[in-house]
């Protein structure tokens, strides 16, 4: 199994300040740790990079330094991947953006979807809600409480 990492995750984990801070970190580590393949795609390490290190978003922005060093920190690991566009990523950037009409910050998550698409990755750990909209994506979030219901015998 593989599973795509969006940058919310990366975000809180990176943001003490974050009520979802330690939750983010669990997830992040459990991530790091294995067995399971981890896609950290491109626009998803640049949106990192970017959010991160503005003082304007973050009480406490990393800098530039901090930031590179959390990427590269998993990236270092060998289940975890970085692959880029192909030959082939215009056409699954198109269908995936046409699927939701995608505008504004669909647009990013429709890339997202055709890397995930294009490398065959079907699940996303993400707190963005705009993932279920998708076909055949399972959004994985790590702050959703999970209600059991109790089932009568």
């Amino acid at each position: 199994m593989s599973v795509a990492l969006d940058a919310n995750i990366l975000l809180y984990a990176a943001n003490a300040d974050d009520a979802r801070h330690e939750a983010a970190r669990r997830a992040l580590s459990e991530l790091a740790g294995g067995p399971e393949v981890v896609y950290l795609f491109r626009p998803v390490v640049m949106a990192f990079l970017r959010i991160a290190t503005r003082e304007s978003v973050f009480p406490q922005p990393l800098s530039s330094g901090e930031a590179l060093a959390m990427v590269g920190d998993l990236l270092a690991r060998e289940h975890v991947f970085s692959p880029g566009e192909d030959e082939l990523f215009w056409d699954a950037l198109q269908g995936s953006a046409r699927e939701q009409g995608a505008r504004g910050g669909l647009v990013t998550d429709s890339h997202i979807l055709a890397l995930m698409r294009r490398h065959g990755v079907r699940a996303i750990v993400t707190h963005d809600r705009d993932f279920r909209r998708f076909d055949g994506i399972v959004a994985r979030d790590p702050f959703a409480r999970v209600v059991v219901a109790a089932v009568k015998l």
